[in-house]
């Protein structure tokens, strides 16, 4: 069993549950979610920043062979984070992440079915079928 990994996914779950009411409280307070979005991702930036300058230091050209689509990551990232401030204080943060949950395991069948973005291919399963319904059911317990 690897455990660090395992750990490392664990406490980025719980930084994953803290991050909507959080940028939510920055929404409510500045009355921009954007704005709300934007610094948590100057915050992130210089985290990311000061953590590159000590521990890794790759040069910046390492990135230029990546494929157009790789550089979409934050793209993603500012969607998921302005969307969860905006959604968090009103569905409620379970309901909120359940439905996040649910479409990222959906996402994550097909991407990984067909080998997509660089995956290897892993086909989907009866059993993962079942096993993204259930997460679904639970968004619906959750939301009553």
């Amino acid at each position: 069993m690897q455990f660090l990994p395992i750990l490392a996914v664990l406490l980025a779950g719980i930084g994953l549950a803290v991050q909507p009411p959080t940028n939510a409280a920055l929404a409510r307070t500045s009355g921009s979610v954007l704005l709300a979005a934007l610094i948590s991702f100057i915050v992130g930036t210089l985290t990311l920043l000061a953590l590159w300058a000590a521990l890794d230091r790759t040069g910046p050209a390492a990135v230029k062979g990546a494929p157009a689509w790789a550089w979409l990551g934050g793209f993603y990232g500012a969607g998921f984070v302005a969307v969860m401030a905006f959604a968090a204080p009103r569905l409620g943060l379970a309901t909120t992440l359940t439905m996040a949950i649910g479409s990222q395991l959906v996402a994550a069948l097909v991407l990984d079915h067909f080998g997509l973005l660089g995956l290897r291919q892993v086909p989907i399963s009866t059993t993962k079928l079942a096993g993204v319904a259930l997460v679904f059911v639970g968004v619906l317990l959750v939301r009553r």
